[in-house]
């Protein structure tokens, strides 16, 4: 079973309202809440995927009348509307993507909670606006022509960040922001924003504020009388999301680590030790160089956008042997983004060291930094292509270039890209496929949004980075989480590519019938798959990200 609703809506140019069903069937406002999740009140209805934390204090606190549907937060959200209109939004915590259509107005509203949870996705020809949950709903009414600002884009990040999807025409409903139709007019309700708060106020004050906070959110997760799961990979972020489960949660807990095989280097020593620290039953699975390969497609069917990060097949794979244990995983997803990385340090060091008086030095810098194809794009991609892009400017210009202090600036920007166009829709649609609920505490909106009132120094201090979420969690972790540097989760797929996968990448890559050959410098590639000049290691990420394309429009252009 695929947790995800597969539906989608036409609103036409004579503003009538057709909710189709996955075969495409239209049928004229009627609603099938088995098949769509949809509810219908009055003059109202809404359709979509609703997961809320904060029900029973926004019915208690309002004095709703629909205290016999608790549990139903589309009843809910639809009392809320009538009650106070779109304002309503602001007071929604948790996961959501829905539209609501005002029979009374003839008006159309597409919203996306406020982190990016969850997904909405649009698109518009001859006056008819088509809208699904999934892009893939969508293909039936568009061409399959390629955004080459969104190719770029993916090439550089490993990501589509923006409202751009790599189709043509189809656009991303961004998080906070609420979508009216027929006019088409975008409002955001929310954005994350730097607000520094108690400046003056020691490590420890802003520490017991996210421990409180984390404490609540993790409680408000926790299913009652369940089993959950845990994605382990025995660094800071998952360890603390273990170690506050492990004390919140009553049921047994399973934790869940991987490894390559024994010729390549893991964290399992750290992940053993906080699972035997916590008593938890812990699973490892390791992921050998043909797994990984084969279950590249199914993984890529399962996303919407092209992700090229190596961890999109692990973490499927995880979530497969996860859900023959709990209904429910979390991760540690969020950390890095809210509260300093590594990642980070590199633009730091350059802001530091560098003339960054040129917008375009700072822009550059920031789009190498994620160590994929940037520099290689004037010879990547076909000169008629990379022609298209000269007036395009990067989606991340105006948040860089912003008054912010320069570490929120970076934050911010891998909260609202990085964050929802990578991170959360992989999350959701990988464990939501095999039957699980995947949930991010450390991504939940008030953690987003405390990390934005903590001075920069507690984030990143010197070289210490996530000084305030470790001493959040500083009595409940083992010395050795605490103190160890943080090095991710590495795929070794330079090894694999080098040792295993070569051969299969040039069939796949450099075949007269690829998908990639109208858009990309197919002799590149082929000087690449043959390691040529390759003095930094890094053409094995450059070649996943190839390699992950490829397929992706192979499922996709079937």
């Amino acid at each position: 079973m695929n947790l995800i609703p597969d539906w989608s809506i036409v609103l036409d140019h004579y503003n009538n309202l057709i909710i189709a069903d996955d075969c495409l069937k239209g049928n004229k406002l009627t609603i099938n809440s088995n098949q769509f999740f949809c509810h219908k009140k009055e003059h109202l209805i809404i359709l979509g995927d609703l997961w809320l934390t904060n029900k029973k204090e926004l019915s208690s606190k309002l004095n709703l009348n629909c205290q016999s549907n608790l549990n139903n937060d589309y009843e809910l959200t639809l009392e809320l509307w009538k009650k106070l209109g779109r304002d309503c939004l602001n007071l929604l915590q948790g996961m959501f993507a829905f539209v609501i259509w005002d029979n009374q107005e003839q008006k159309l509203f597409l919203v996306r909670d406020k982190v990016g949870s969850r997904t909405l996705y649009y698109y518009q020809q001859n006056g008819n606006f088509y809208v699904a949950p999934r892009l893939k709903s969508l293909l039936p009414f568009h061409s399959k022509e390629l955004s080459v600002v969104a190719l770029r884009d993916y090439l550089t990040c490993s990501f589509v960040p923006g409202e751009n999807t790599l189709w043509k025409g189809v656009k991303e409903l961004r998080p906070g922001s609420i979508l009216t139709l027929p006019t088409g007019k975008i409002d955001y309700y929310w954005q994350p924003e730097q607000n520094i708060k108690y400046s003056r106020q020691p490590l420890e004050f802003h520490s017991n504020r996210l421990r409180q906070d984390l404490e609540q959110i993790i409680t408000e997760y926790l299913p009652k009388k369940q089993p959950i799961g845990i994605y382990l990979s025995g660094g800071l972020d998952s360890s603390c999301i273990t170690a506050l489960c492990a004390k919140l949660h009553q049921e047994k807990i399973h934790t869940y680590s991987i490894h390559f095989g024994e010729e390549c280097p893991n964290e399992l020593e750290f992940s053993t030790l906080v699972a035997t620290h916590y008593q938890t039953e812990h699973h490892i699975l390791e992921i050998t160089p043909q797994k990984m390969w084969d279950n590249l497609p199914i993984t890529l069917a399962n996303l919407d956008d092209p992700i090229g990060d190596p961890l999109t097949v692990p973490n499927y794979l995880l979530a497969q042997i996860a859900q023959e244990n709990s209904q429910v995983i979390l991760n540690g997803e969020g950390g890095d983004p809210c509260f300093g990385g590594p990642k980070n340090q590199p633009m730091i060091l350059s802001q530091l060291y560098s003339n960054f008086s040129l917008n375009s030095n700072l822009i550059n810098n920031y789009l190498t930094s994620f160590k994929r194809c940037f520099v290689d794009l004037p010879n990547l991609l076909k000169p008629d292509i990379y022609h298209q892009l000269e007036p395009e400017k990067s989606v991340f210009i105006d948040d860089l270039t912003s008054s912010n202090e320069f570490v929120n600036r970076l934050m911010l920007l891998n909260i609202k890209f990085k964050g929802a166009d990578h991170i959360l829709t992989k999350v959701n649609n990988l464990t939501r496929s095999v039957n699980l609920i995947g949930l991010s505490p450390l991504f939940d909106q008030r953690i987003v949004q405390l990390s934005m009132e903590i001075p920069p120094q507690y984030k990143l201090k010197g070289t210490e980075e996530k000084a305030v979420l470790k001493q959040a969690v500083t009595d409940l972790l083992p010395e050795a989480i605490i103190n160890r540097p943080k090095s991710g989760m590495r795929v070794p797929v330079q090894y694999f590519f080098y040792r295993y996968w070569r051969n299969k990448a040039k069939r796949l890559l450099l075949s007269r019938k690829a998908k990639i050959a109208d858009y990309l410098n197919q002799d590149l590639i082929k000087e690449w798959l043959n390691y040529r000049g390759d003095v930094w290691g890094r053409y094995g990420l450059k070649l996943w990200l190839l390699v992950s394309l490829e397929i992706w429009l192979r499922v996709n252009q079937k």
